[in-house]
């Protein structure tokens, strides 16, 4: 079982881009962890503008993903990455300048997000592809498995470090070690040799990204993926945008209480990402995630109407487990059916399906918790997550049979 689920370990480039994508999640976290408490606090507990820096964060994924699948598909995959690498670098550490002097606005948070989801962009579609050209077609599962752990490792050290960070240190440290972080995915990018060589065209960009949507249309069962990974972000996304809403006013905790429901997400997000590594891969994986999806929206109930924190960090577990279950299968199923010639554009179309429904959600759920409170209206969310599984699972199948 063990060899099993380290299977994609042997191969070296995946293990050095493993390691260096690891090391800068841990660090996006920590930058987090001490954003979303910042935000929070300059907007006077207001939690419209958590919803509101996740949405900026994740609009530009939707403007501008389908501009980079092609570019992913038509340049050297690296040096999309490399470039998206040394934005975010740039941007976490003007944000640790500014909050070291003081001068730190919610506008500055804002505008600096968009920023990063607009790297992200271009990198996301480009890092989804180049994943398949590190380790054999057989091993592609289980290296999508293996990269869903290393990110929900990340986000079980992640959130410690910050918060402590947060809390003896200050928020700037948080920012200037996400900064110092990319250094390790860039050393990374700079030493694997991808085994992807650009196909040269000279059509037009638009022509491209119609390609990449008419193979989309023609694969059985793709569409129906496309949907689901928009819809399960939108309703699965905003457990977690919005638990510092939860530590403080429901929980009546601090950035303590907040990190340990991160944590607990995190351990139990390894936990499924394991799971799905060690499985025999073939049918029935998207039986699996719908079960999960179903499973996801029961904890998001039973979650938002704790006031127990011991309860609550129990359902960020299995909440956790649940949720990359889902995402981690779901990627799988969209990578086994695509054609490496068309993944970059294929995955910059699950990219803003995928990201695209985050900022919605967080926009959304955050107008409506200062009218309907925070438990009703999580409550909500996770009967809605509940009934979209159910409805994929008995009503339209296509994804069950997969």
């Amino acid at each position: 079982m063990f060899s099993r689920v380290f299977k994609a370990f042997s191969y070296r480039d995946f293990r050095l881009m493993w390691i260096g994508a690891c090391t800068s999640t841990v660090g996006t976290w920590m930058q987090t962890v001490a954003q979303s408490w910042l935000v929070y606090t300059l907007s006077k507990d207001n939690p419209f503008f958590l919803g509101l820096d996740g949405f900026l964060a994740q609009i530009p994924i939707m403007l501008f993903s389908l501009l980079g699948g092609v570019i992913a598909d038509r340049t050297d995959r690296r040096t999309v990455l490399l470039g998206s690498q040394y934005v975010q670098m740039t941007t976490a550490l003007t944000l640790a300048v500014l909050v070291h002097f003081h001068v730190e606005k919610v506008w500055h948070i804002l505008c600096l997000s968009f920023i990063v989801g607009s790297a992200q962009s271009f990198g996301g579609p480009a890092y989804s592809a180049l994943i398949p050209s590190l380790v054999p077609r057989e091993l592609l599962p289980n290296a999508i498995a293996l990269n869903s752990i290393q990110f929900n490792l990340a986000r079980i050290i992640g959130p410690v470090l910050g918060g402590l960070a947060l809390a003896y240190w200050g928020a700037e440290w948080c920012f200037g070690l996400n900064s110092l972080s990319f250094v390790a995915v860039i050393v990374s990018l700079y030493i694997i040799k991808a085994g992807f060589t650009p196909v040269k065209s000279h059509g037009a960009v638009l022509a491209s990204m119609k390609e990449g949507i008419a193979f989309i249309r023609a694969q059985e069962g793709m569409k129906p993926l496309i949907v689901l990974s928009f819809l399960m972000t939108m309703l699965g996304i905003p457990l977690i945008t919005f638990l510092p809403v939860f530590a403080k006013e429901v929980l009546h905790g601090d950035t303590h209480t907040f990190t340990q429901l991160l944590y607990c997400s995190g351990i139990g997000s390894v936990t499924g990402a394991l799971m799905v590594a060690g499985l025999n891969k073939g049918k029935g994986q998207g039986r699996i995630s719908l079960l999960m999806l179903i499973l996801l929206g029961v904890v998001t109930v039973i979650f938002a109407r704790s006031t127990s924190l011991a309860l609550s960090s129990l359902m960020m577990f299995f909440g956790g487990a649940a949720m990359i279950t889902v995402f981690a299968t779901i990627n799988s199923l969209v990578q086994a059916i695509t054609e490496d010639n068309m993944r970059g554009r294929v995955m910059s179309v699950y990219n803003v399906a995928f990201r695209g429904g985050m900022p919605i959600g967080m926009l959304v759920v955050g107008k409506l918790i200062p009218i309907y409170t925070a438990p009703v209206t999580m409550s909500v969310v996770g009967v809605l997550t509940a009934l979209m599984g159910l409805y994929f699972l008995l009503v339209q199948r296509r994804i069950a049979r997969l």
